[in-house]
Formats: C-alpha cells, structure tokens, sequence
C-alpha cells in the first residue's frame, strides 16, 4: 500500500504533489490544511484522511477530526496536528501514545521534516513530513511517500517540492 503523507499546507498545493501522490492508495494529511478546496484537490489524487490543525477553521474541521485512529493494511496509524517529537510529546497526545502504541504515528505542525524509528513505545515509526506550504520558517517544502506491506511500514520516501 502506498500513502501520500502531507502537513502545513496552509491553503496552498504545490501542483507537483499531483505527480508525487499519483498511483497512491491513500493520502494523510496531518494538519493545518488551511482551506477545505486543499482537501477537494488531494481528493482527486486519491482518498484522503485528514486532522484539523490550529490555523484550521469550521471549513476544515467540519470534514476532518483532531486525532485519527486508523488500521491500513495491518499497520495501526495515529495522526494528529500537534503531537511533538520523540523524546518531547505534547502532553495532549502523550498518555494516548504510552497506552495504545500505535506502529506509526504521524504530525505536523513543527515544519520540521523528521522520520525515525522510537525507543519508547518501542519500534513506533514517527513520521512527520515537514510542510508543503508557503507559510512558515522551513526553506524547502516536503512530504512524504510510504509503503507499507504485511503490516509493517518497507520504504519512506521524502519528496523535496
């Protein structure tokens, strides 16, 4: 299964993300959409699940949610907005992930492209893409191109845009 992963667009959609996110099963966008027409764009690419983040308004949150459970092809996927980094979890997330591990989790919000596997909860793949927008202090935008099989994640690549 291939997964288009998106963050901070803030209402913009770099026409490349059409060609990178061709052919996949599903896209996830963790946040800060910044304009529902954004959600209706990636939909033509392929099915998207999506979470609000700060800068979203009743457009945005009306169609998504703020924390996403999901089970795709046997890999357990938590996504949210704000949920920190390794290490350094938001409170609002943290006790979530120490009880109910999930295989990967996926956020936004930092602008910060960062993948890795977590000590603690073991194995936990976090994901965050970076950001794909105009907006904020990152020099390049990104996202990410994951495959995952048999219930594992195989394969992260960063798309630079």
């Amino acid at each position: 299964m291939k997964i288009g992963i998106i963050s901070d667009t803030h209402g913009y959609l770099h026409p490349a993300v059409a060609t990178y996110f061709a052919g996949a099963d599903c896209i996830l966008h963790a946040g800060d959409v910044g304009d529902a027409a954004i959600l209706d764009r990636l939909e033509e690419i392929a099915p998207v699940k999506a979470v609000w983040g700060n800068v979203d308004g009743p457009g945005v949150r009306f169609r998504t949610t703020e924390v996403l459970r999901e089970k795709m092809d046997g890999v357990r996927l938590c996504m949210t907005h704000i949920g920190g980094r390794p290490g350094r979890w938001d409170p609002a997330i943290a006790d979530a992930l120490a009880a109910d591990p999930p295989d990967i989790f996926i956020c936004g919000h930092s602008h910060i492209l960062r993948i890795e596997r977590v000590r603690h909860p073991a194995g936990m793949l976090y994901v965050n893409p970076g950001a794909a927008g105009r907006q904020g202090l990152h020099q390049v935008k990104t996202c990410v191109l994951l495959e995952i099989a048999d219930g594992s994640a195989r394969k992260a690549d960063v798309v630079h845009l």
